[in-house]
């Protein structure tokens, strides 16, 4: 039998696509809630949970005396204006490495109000107290997990259900073809210097993750940005420009779940994209780092999913979706396994040993799959919630992703308003965004910022956010 909060987030859930699909328009009134318990056979207090959630999410606002009401929707960003024919690549604006510095130590500033944070504090959010006592247990029965030398390939148990998982997403792997990393960013690192020797060029996306900017910076490669858009993901005909132009060696690209976009690449494209990998004989590195944070039941495939020559390097990792702390990731190389491996073992030889059989014992027990349900259900509850806020209280003119899973949402300033100036101004007052220019590397997006949904909005999290949009407002008014 279906519990009551199981019934009324399934009832939230159907309004919520309702509105999504347009079938309940903005200014749209819902049924009363004594209409919606009859016709839904429902009990009242069921019903108002429900309007209470799409509240809560950002979706309705309830009018005294007259009911509950769709809200307005922020209209999608523009595509970005890049041109079709490839800039000269250049190496990363210094401006631009010397912000993303600075962003990141404002972060690590506990006094700060961090409102782009791309990954929960939130314990609540991670099963910590279930893994802690995994951790107690193998550290008393098998105690040499902790002293004997930790050697690759790692645990078997992990590697498997890597596999299992991976499934999920439409990949077909093998536990042997698994490598273990810290984190995804060191999946990335280990992929991009497999591919690429200094001075090669990388196809990235535009906008793309900012330390993917910082990283190419530091291996002595040049980027060519590539125009991305919120709704079909990154220009193909752009990049088989570059492809049969011999201009790029390697791609890189988050197909699923974008980084700072929250949204996904439709699967045809997917498909075609593999397939530009395999005519073009050039490796594709997909960052799946978010791939299962897909609001989307089942999941969209991964790009890995459609590779039949094995061009494609996928790399992921649980540190956003299961224990930060942990800092485990995975990559499957594909046709350059034995040369990432290599480069692995030169770089940090592996992981530790007990993490990784506690990480696999955790995921065979099924609790991660419970545990990302309820994960997805609390992010895009919370990324409504935020666009709902963004909504009401920035200025007119600004529009916003609509993420198809994660905690992330692009957000472009009406014309007249600089992201970069609102970020330092921000900053004066507690508040840490991330501004637009720096997931660029010649620092374009200036009306854009990242705004994060992984928090549960406390107070002093809602007054951060009004004040962000009195700030750009402000600029607006000069």
């Amino acid at each position: 039998m279906k519990t009551p909060q199981i019934l009324y987030e399934a009832l939230a859930d159907d309004f919520q696509a309702a509105i999504n699909a347009g079938r309940l328009p903005a200014g749209a009134r819902l049924p009363s809630i004594r209409e919606t318990a009859q016709s839904r056979k429902l009990s009242i207090n069921t019903v108002l949970a429900a309007y209470h959630q799409l509240e809560a999410r950002g979706q309705v606002e309830a009018r005294p005396q007259s009911g509950y009401f769709v809200r307005a929707q922020l209209p999608t960003p523009a595509p970005a204006q890049l041109p079709l024919q490839a800039e000269r690549p250049t190496l990363a604006d210094s401006m631009v490495l010397d912000r993303i510095s600075a962003v990141m130590a404002a972060q690590a500033d506990p006094d700060t109000i961090d409102l782009s944070l791309a990954c929960p504090k939130n314990s609540e959010a991670y099963p910590g107290k279930t893994l802690g006592r995994l951790i107690a247990d193998f550290s008393r029965r098998r105690p040499q997990l902790l002293t004997d030398y930790s050697l690759p390939p790692g645990p078997l148990l992990l590697r498997r259900e890597i596999c299992r998982g991976a499934r999920e997403l439409g990949m077909t792997l093998e536990p042997e073809e698994i490598i273990l990393t810290n984190g995804c960013m060191e999946a990335l690192q280990l992929a991009l210097r497999a591919v690429t020797q200094a001075g090669d060029t990388v196809a990235l996306e535009s906008p793309t993750y900012f330390n993917l900017v910082s990283l190419i910076d530091q291996l002595g490669l040049r980027a060519i940005e590539v125009p991305t858009d919120p709704v079909h993901g990154m220009s193909l005909d752009a990049l088989e420009l570059l492809l049969s132009e011999k201009r790029v060696q390697a791609v890189v690209t988050m197909p699923n779940v974008h980084n700072p976009l929250g949204t996904s690449m439709p699967d045809a494209t997917k498909q075609r994209l593999a397939k530009l990998a395999r005519t073009y004989r050039v490796p594709i590195i997909e960052d799946a780092l978010y791939a299962e944070l897909q609001y989307a039941v089942p999941a969209h495939p991964a790009v890995k999913a459609f590779d039949t020559d094995d061009w494609v390097i996928v790399c992921a990792s649980y540190t956003k979706t299961l224990a930060p702390g942990f800092r485990l990731g995975w990559m499957n190389a594909g046709r350059f396994r034995n040369r990432v491996a290599s480069l692995k073992f030169t770089a940090s030889i592996a992981q530790p040993a007990l993490l990784g059989e506690v990480l696999g014992t955790y995921l065979e027990s099924g609790g991660y799959a419970q545990h990302l349900r309820r994960l997805r259900r609390i992010s895009a509850a919370q990324v409504n919630r935020l666009c709902g806020m963004i909504n009401e209280h920035f200025p007119s003119g600004t529009s916003a992703t609509r993420p198809t899973g994660g905690f992330l949402v692009w957000v472009e300033l009406p014309e007249g308003c600089d992201g970069n100036r609102l970020c330092d101004e921000a900053l004066e007052q507690g508040i840490t965004i991330t501004p637009g220019s720096l997931f660029s590397p010649s620092g374009r997006h200036n009306r854009h910022i990242r705004l994060s949904g992984c928090h549960n909005f406390p107070e002093r999290h809602i007054h951060a956010l009004l004040t962000l949009g009195r700030l750009a407002r402000r600029q607006l008014d000069i």
